[in-house]
């Protein structure tokens, strides 16, 4: 079996002939048609991760074949019994367990689902980590419910896209920002209403004007910006927060928060009840995950340097096997 495996930080994924295999005796083989790439891999590789090992196959997200089904795996490993938060155990699929940037892995039967059907084998592979996180920091975080209006931040990320498609399929009204004007084009041709630029000055103000303000806001970056998502809320409303690219929160105003009684929910991967929610939800709507690139397993280095350039628009995705 062969595997993208990282060996050290800093430095290219080698393809070569994996000599780990069976991790687990409850585990089973899975051979994998396809695997997709998310920002924690990059980061893995740079260092940037908590609890790095090597040698290590990285990647979560996969869509592959197990005794005469076509399955997608669940990356939410260990969970626990909490719904509410994951517990000591947890981990994602990717680091410490082997992940999916090879030919097959060796996983728990648990952890896969049935492929839904109206999906290729790619778009299988490019749903699964970013489909999850999204589900549980819309539905199970802020309670998302129809007719609601959500504004998603950086639009053109896969969490982010997946967001508002799922936003978009229940009938809320979804606005979105993006540092590209050509990444806001392409989100209102998906149906969202209409977006701003985030490097423009004003934008907050821009968006407030535009709408009259939010029941919902999908955000992963938080830093100083978060603060102009406050006032972007209506009385009531609940920030979901996955992520923080940028860093601390500086500038938050309590008196706004408490005055309007908004809800600040943070939100990591889901459960494995949230993930069979999400894979009902696709098949429900026939929700196609955006692809922006496709590349081989062996150019799994260039794949990386695709995202970390940053002008990706959906997942990046590594086709391994028809």
């Amino acid at each position: 079996m062969k595997g993208a495996i990282l060996k050290s930080t800093q430095e290219p994924l080698v393809l070569e002939e994996a000599k780990f295999e069976n991790q687990n005796i409850d585990y089973v083989e899975v051979k994998l048609y396809s695997a997709a790439l998310n920002h924690r891999d990059l980061w893995i590789t740079k260092g940037q991760y908590a609890g790095i090992k090597f040698p290590i196959i990285l990647g979560s997200d996969g869509c592959g074949h197990f005794k005469g089904e076509d399955v997608v795996l669940n990356p939410s490993l260990e969970w626990g019994p909490d719904e509410r938060v994951q517990g000591p155990s947890y981990q994602v699929l990717g680091l410490p367990t082997h992940g999916t940037f090879a030919e097959s892995i060796w996983i728990h039967p648990d952890q896969l689902f049935p492929k839904p059907p109206h999906l290729n084998n790619l778009e299988a592979a490019a749903l699964p980590l970013a489909g999850l996180t999204a589900y549980r920091v819309l539905f199970s975080r802020c309670g998302l419910t129809p007719g609601k209006k959500v504004l998603v931040t950086g639009a053109g990320g896969g969490v982010a896209l997946f967001a508002i498609q799922f936003a978009l399929a229940i009938g809320s009204e979804v606005w979105v920002t993006s540092g590209s004007n050509e990444k806001l084009e392409k989100v209102k041709a998906m149906g969202a209403a209409g977006g701003v630029n985030y490097r423009n000055a004003g934008w907050d103000q821009q968006l407030k004007v535009l709408t009259g303000g939010f029941d919902i806001i999908i955000d992963s970056a938080a830093g100083d910006s978060f603060a102009a998502l406050i006032g972007l809320c209506r009385p009531g409303a609940a920030i979901g927060l996955y992520g923080g690219t940028l860093g601390k929160m500086n500038q938050l105003v309590p008196q706004v928060l408490f005055w309007k009684q908004i809800s600040i929910h943070g939100s990591t991967m889901g459960t494995a009840r949230e993930f069979a929610a999400m894979l009902e939800l696709v098949a429900k709507y026939q929700i196609h995950p955006v692809i922006d690139s496709v590349f081989s397993l062996e150019e799994v280095n260039q794949a990386l340097k695709r995202m970390e350039e940053g002008s990706q628009f959906g997942k990046i995705v590594l086709k391994i096997a028809d």
